[in-house]
């Protein structure tokens, strides 16, 4: 399973998300995340159809779209989608 994270360096709810995913990623080594700003990655922003940052999407084994989640996330409920989702 694979994350991308859509954020903006103004963007106050992406800086406090910043935080919560390193602790996640430290504690799943199978979790791959890849990071967007979306300030600079406007292909990744139009394929993807950004409106709002943050926004995560969790992508399965074959890259297709398994949840998307929209604004700042509690840990537990990031830890309950990272998972519900590794085996996908």
């Amino acid at each position: 399973m694979k994350v991308l994270k859509f954020g903006a360096v103004w963007c106050v709810e992406c800086l406090v998300m910043r935080p919560l995913w390193e602790e996640i990623e430290k504690e799943n080594s199978r979790l791959e995340t890849e990071y967007f700003d979306v300030d600079e990655n406007q292909e990744m922003v139009k394929k993807y159809e950004i409106k709002t940052v943050p926004t995560f999407i969790f992508l399965d084994k074959n890259g297709e779209e398994l949840l998307r989640l929209k604004g700042a996330q509690n840990k537990k409920d990031l830890e309950k989608a990272v998972e519900e989702n590794m085996s996908r």
